[in-house]
């Protein structure tokens, strides 16, 4: 006999999606960039590897927290790019497949692609 649990889990754009497993679906990673440099690097990031599908900022942040959702290989993928400080910005990206699992090796291959990004971009 097998028991599933569906759920729902938030996401870095402020909604809920559903969710078949629960745990760590996302990845954060700070780098000495600007906000906006950071978001561009994660808006190519993203219309290099899938389709952008919407860009907003989340209702219940200041203008400073950008976010951007899309599609990933018919993965659900967000990331969203905050300041830390003056000279530091966080990237967080959280993914789930069209079931609801999380893909923490697409999350960590985008990540990685948004750091190699901000280095082309100097």
């Amino acid at each position: 006999m097998v028991l599933l649990v569906a759920g729902c889990v938030s996401t870095e754009s402020g909604t809920k999606t559903p969710a078949m497993s629960f745990g760590s679906d996302s990845y954060a990673g700070r780098y000495e960039r600007t906000p906006e440099q950071t978001y561009q690097a994660a808006v190519t990031v993203m219309r290099n590897n899938g389709v952008l599908i919407t860009e907003f900022i989340p209702h219940d942040s200041t203008n400073t927290v950008r976010s951007l959702y899309g599609k990933v290989n018919s993965r659900k993928v967000w990331i969203s790019v905050s300041p830390v400080d003056a000279k530091t910005t966080q990237v967080t990206v959280q993914a789930r497949t069209a079931a609801g699992f999380r893909d923490q090796e697409l999350v960590h291959e985008l990540e990685k692609q948004i750091a190699l990004q901000l280095q082309t971009m100097r």
